[in-house]
Order: C-alpha cells, then sequence, then structure tokens
C-alpha cells in the first residue's frame, strides 16, 4: 500500500468515525431498500433536508411500493407533492415507477448506467442510490460534496466544469471505504450541510481538517470560486379569489406548461395597472369579472423568479360556463388536502382567510 492510499485509507476512517457520531437521524437512513431511497434522493433535488421530512413519510404512506406509485394517477401523485416544489420531479418519478414496473418487475436497475436511462435520474442520484442500496463504489457529486472537495483539495476553479470537476470526482472517490460506500458518501453530504458551509465553515469541528488545503491557507471561504448567477426576474401579479358557497375557483395548468404544469391554481393575470384588469381575466378565462378589494400581498420565489401578488376579492358572472370548461372547477377547503396545488396557492388563500375574518369580526 502506497502512502498515499494510506492517507486515504485513514481519512476514510475518520470521516466515518465522524459521521457515525454526528449524523444526523433521518428516516431515509434507516434503509437500504432502493425504493424509498430513490424517494428520498428525489425530493432533496434542489430541496432542503428540513422542507423535505413532513412530505417523505406521508408519500411512502400513500404509495409505499413501487407497485403502489405506478398504479396511482399522476394527478394523486402531483397531490401528494403539493407544496414541495419542482413538480416536475413527481412526473419523472410517476414516469420511471410505470417504466419500472414494466421493464423490470418492480425493481430498481443495480447498475448505475441503467439507473441514469430512468426519467428524473441523473448522475449524482445514480451514484446515491447505487452507493446506498447497492454497495455501489461511485462518488455522489452533489453541491455539498463539490465544497467539501473543492476546500479539501483546494481547487480553485469552478468545482462543476472541466479538469476541476475531474478532480473532486477523483477525490472524492478516493475517501469512498469500499466496505460503507453509502455511508462514505452520506457523511461527505452531511459534512458539507452541517459543518463545512459556504459562510462560517466549522474548520475546528472537520474530521479532514488536518489535510484540508483551504485551512491551510487560511481562507476557506475562497473555496470554491464562486459562480456567476443568472439575474432574478421581478415578477407582479394579481390574483383572484372567487369563492361561491364554501368552495373556491380554480384552474389547472396544461400538462405541457413549462413551469407547474398539470397544477391547479388561482386565477391571475399579470399586474401592469389597474385600468382592464377586469378584462384581462375575462380575455384568459372566460365570463365576466368585478374584481373587488385588496385582501393582501405575497411574495414567492420560483428559481430566479421572484413574484409580487396582490391577492384580490373577485366575483364572477356567468361563473357556470367558467366551471363547465375542463380544466375548471370547484373546491373546498378539504379537497385542497388531496388537490395538486402549489404552495402559492396555499399562501394566497392564506392571506383571503385572514381576510375574511378580519372582515366578519367588523360586522
Amino acid at each position: 500500500m502506497t502512502a498515499t492510499q494510506k492517507e486515504n485509507r485513514q481519512r476514510q476512517r475518520d470521516l466515518l468515525d465522524w459521521y457515525d457520531h454526528h449524523k444526523r437521524d433521518l428516516p431515509w437512513r434507516q434503509t437500504n431498500d432502493p425504493y424509498p431511497i430513490w424517494v428520498s434522493e428525489i425530493m432533496l433535488q434542489q430541496t432542503r433536508v428540513e422542507t423535505v421530512l413532513p412530505y417523505y413519510g406521508k408519500f411512502l404512506q400513500r404509495f409505499p411500493t413501487v407497485e403502489a406509485l405506478a398504479r396511482a394517477e399522476v394527478e394523486e401523485v402531483l397531490g401528494a407533492w403539493s407544496g414541495l416544489g419542482y413538480y416536475k420531479r413527481a412526473r419523472l418519478l410517476h414516469q420511471a415507477a410505470r417504466q419500472i414496473v414494466e421493464n423490470r418487475g418492480g425493481l430498481l436497475p443495480e447498475d448505475v448506467k441503467d439507473l441514469r436511462k430512468l426519467p428524473g435520474i441523473g448522475a449524482y442520484t445514480a451514484a446515491a442510490i447505487g452507493s446506498m442500496a447497492f454497495g455501489l463504489v461511485e462518488p455522489a457529486i452533489d453541491g455539498n460534496v463539490e465544497r467539501v472537495m473543492s476546500r479539501y483539495l483546494g481547487i480553485e476553479a469552478d468545482p462543476k466544469r472541466g479538469e476541476a470537476r475531474k478532480q473532486v470526482a477523483a477525490g472524492a472517490r478516493g475517501l469512498i471505504d469500499r466496505q460503507r460506500p453509502g455511508d462514505s458518501n452520506q457523511a461527505l453530504m452531511e459534512l458539507g450541510a452541517t459543518h463545512c458551509r459556504p459562510r462560517g465553515p466549522l474548520c475546528s469541528r472537520c474530521p479532514l481538517g488536518t489535510t484540508c488545503q483551504a485551512k491551510s491557507v487560511g481562507d476557506p471561504e475562497a473555496f470554491p470560486v464562486p459562480r456567476s448567477r443568472p439575474a432574478v426576474t421581478r415578477v407582479r401579479r394579481q390574483v383572484a379569489v372567487v369563492q361561491n358557497l364554501g368552495k373556491v375557483l380554480l384552474f389547472r395548468r396544461p400538462d405541457t406548461s413549462e413551469l407547474l404544469a398539470g397544477m391547479w391554481e388561482l386565477p391571475w393575470v399579470e399586474s401592469h395597472d389597474d385600468a382592464g384588469r377586469e378584462v384581462r381575466f375575462a380575455d384568459r378565462y372566460g365570463g365576466r369579472w368585478h374584481l373587488g378589494e385588496s385582501l393582501g400581498d405575497i411574495r414567492h420565489s420560483i428559481t430566479h423568479r421572484s413574484f409580487e401578488i396582490e391577492v384580490l376579492a373577485a366575483r364572477l358572472e356567468v361563473a357556470e360556463v367558467v366551471a363547465e370548461r375542463e380544466e375548471a372547477g370547484w373546491f373546498a377547503p378539504q379537497d385542497l388536502e388531496n388537490l395538486p396545488v402549489s404552495s402559492l396557492v396555499k399562501k394566497a388563500l392564506v392571506v383571503a382567510d385572514a381576510a375574511s375574518a378580519v372582515l366578519a369580526s367588523r360586522e
């Protein structure tokens, strides 16, 4: 065994010892069943652990197996995903489940290349599932691991590109214990999430600190180099809340929509000024609209878009014509629990309910 191999072996032990003592108690770490591991990894894409936790258990209760997920209609899956965001993930998860049942008898592939052929599974997700569920020695490179390895190896270039990307992958592979590849990957991700943070890293508590290049330089926050981000687009909208007999009017987005496909939403128009807004609603949805007082304002962000929303009380004439359209419907509050609606809709309805309560108290 070479000196480098001995050093890597020691770092592997240090990393796993740290993980065994400091890892968070997360439900997907209590199993090696490929299905729940896969579900967790899809949910965790671009989403914080704290956000995923309330959804994970409920989703698995509703769809406990690949077969159960494959049998469900996509709208039911979107309903269970409602509020978690990035809804394309749910659609691709559902598509992949159907492929697994139809083509593989309900068994996930045990090979990284075959995993990557499934909808919604890229290089990172395939490596994560492969290492955690099947013991494959594959580095799972997410943003946390990129940051840890950039600092550990002193990589000054963008870790997502070119030679730097190869260095990150090689470095991470060198820290994988062949007997516990899944735990090794999770240890690196855990280290990045809890200690090797973008700001204020806890270098004194790091299991890799003795050989970390960024720590030796004395400026770990300089690694990795900051990436240029797209400018945030400001979007202003007016959302109408039309209620009748305890139900609210929602419209379903087309399945071909680039954003929030198939989700149910409150009627809305782009907000330019108050003039002609009833006409804009009529042009978009039909019927004759009467917009009332403002119920409040909300802010909401989706990727690089920042939404400023004014919530309006509204009344709709010829409502029965609108509601007969395939993509429209009236829904009671209990219906929304299983309906695929975004967190933006939920925020708007909370504002509307609060305003209604205030008005009722004044009567």
